[in-house]
């Protein structure tokens, strides 16, 4: 799909319906790939609605006057490092792509990341959490957008410690993500002067955690960390209030929690719940009008942070690409990258902010409970702010990535 400003005409409603139409007399073309979850565990928060996004950042760079010619090209990477991997490969080498965004689940992110950096093309990660994506794994060609394990066990870990939770067992996603995750919140529990009692792999898109929770009761720990994500992380807490885990004494964790999550579970179950996000749709009048536009792509949903972050990093891309000229934006990756940094980010998902040198984006995050039924007053009315962390403190130091760019 080809979009330009005579197809789009900087509209919103447009991104629900734009045609598949020839290119017109402008070469050449940025290809974008989409690869994320289309039909899997993390479908909801990746999926169609981050494909609307990206839809979505093009029509928005439209209307800003960033008339780049651009196709976009979806795929689904099944969860299967190999398989994004091979496909991430196959668009560079036949199909000429120029950046691959989305991606979650973080061992295909890391696979589609070291293909990037091998040819030399932008890789904009969002939904993908690991934060090695931006320490030992860091890359010239790699931006992590949106959040990353660092960032969610600092804010959500932490203010679960300080709350009194300072005994944790997790029940743990058993793949790169997961086992991220549970390390950098356990050593947040620790430096706090709690303790971790144990952990117990679960495989994704497991459907039965009923021997994981009644392992993590018997621990006696007061918090129950989720390291997992999606209908995993929907599926645990279900089940743990089928359990009647949280009315005999234990906290449940959610270490990473999307609003799809919320919806899934509904406020009877999910209330209460502390939850970090850098992006929350109804969070002020930049992120409603976000939200507005892009209503008509995505029926009765709402974008979660994940799906934002690939309008981010889109929106940012585009700029970087306009300033440059196509042409020399095509020619490397690296040097793309290396524009984006130099410029500011602003955008109606994450508002100002900036790419640091290891690829991290920094943007404020946000702590978050859900509400009751009782607090809620419209549909997707979920949240209610319990503390804001500035975009300089909410990810790990530059000092302590790791990164080999920042300390070869």
């Amino acid at each position: 799909m080809l979009i330009t400003r005579r197809t789009v005409l900087g509209t919103a409603a447009a991104v629900a319906t734009l045609p598949p139409i020839r290119a017109r007399a402008q070469t050449p073309t940025i290809k974008i790939g989409v690869l994320g979850d289309q039909s899997g565990v993390y479908r909801e928060l990746s999926g169609p609605v981050a494909i609307a996004a990206v839809r979505l950042a093009l029509a928005d760079s439209i209307a800003a006057g960033r008339d780049v010619p651009v196709e976009i090209i979806i795929g689904d990477h099944q969860n299967k490092p190999d398989i994004g991997a091979g496909l991430a490969r196959q668009w560079i080498d036949r199909d000429k792509i120029d950046m691959i965004i989305d991606l979650p689940n973080s061992a295909v992110a890391l696979a589609v990341a070291g293909v990037c950096k091998e040819l030399d093309k932008v890789y904009i990660n969002s939904p993908g959490a690991t934060a090695d994506l931006t320490g030992p794994q860091c890359a010239p060609t790699t931006v992590h957008w949106t959040y990353d394990t660092w960032m969610l066990a600092h804010s959500t870990g932490a203010a679960m410690v300080k709350a009194g939770g300072d005994t944790w067992y997790f029940i743990t996603a058993d793949y790169a993500f997961g086992h991220a995750l549970e390390r950098d919140t356990a050593n947040f529990v620790t430096s706090a002067g709690g303790k971790v009692l144990g952990s117990v792999l679960a495989p994704l898109g497991n459907t039965d955690f009923s021997s994981f929770l009644i392992q993590a009761q018997s621990s006696g720990a007061k918090v129950i960390g989720l390291a997992n994500a999606g209908a995993d992380t929907v599926n645990a807490i279900k089940q743990a209030g089928e359990f009647g885990i949280t009315a005999k004494g234990s906290k449940l964790a959610g270490l990473l929690v999307f609003i799809s999550d919320v919806h899934a579970l509904g406020l009877q179950t999910a209330q209460g719940l502390v939850v970090s996000n850098t992006f929350y749709w109804d969070r002020d009048d930049r992120t409603r009008a976000f939200s507005k536009r892009l209503q008509p792509a995505i029926g009765t949903a709402r974008a979660g942070m994940g799906q934002a972050g690939c309008y981010g990093g889109t929106f940012h891309y585009l700029k970087a690409v306009a300033a440059m000229g196509v042409a020399e934006a095509k020619r490397s990756g690296g040097a793309t990258v290396t524009r984006m940094k130099a410029m500011p980010t602003d955008d109606d998902c994450f508002g100002p902010g900036t790419i640091r040198a290891d690829g991290r984006c920094l943007h404020p995050v946000y702590l978050y409970e859900v509400k009751t039924p009782a607090e809620s007053k419209y549909d997707w009315d979920y949240y209610k702010l319990l503390a804001t962390t500035p975009a300089a403190e909410g990810f790990r130091p530059l000092r302590d990535g790791g990164c080999p760019m920042i300390h070869p």
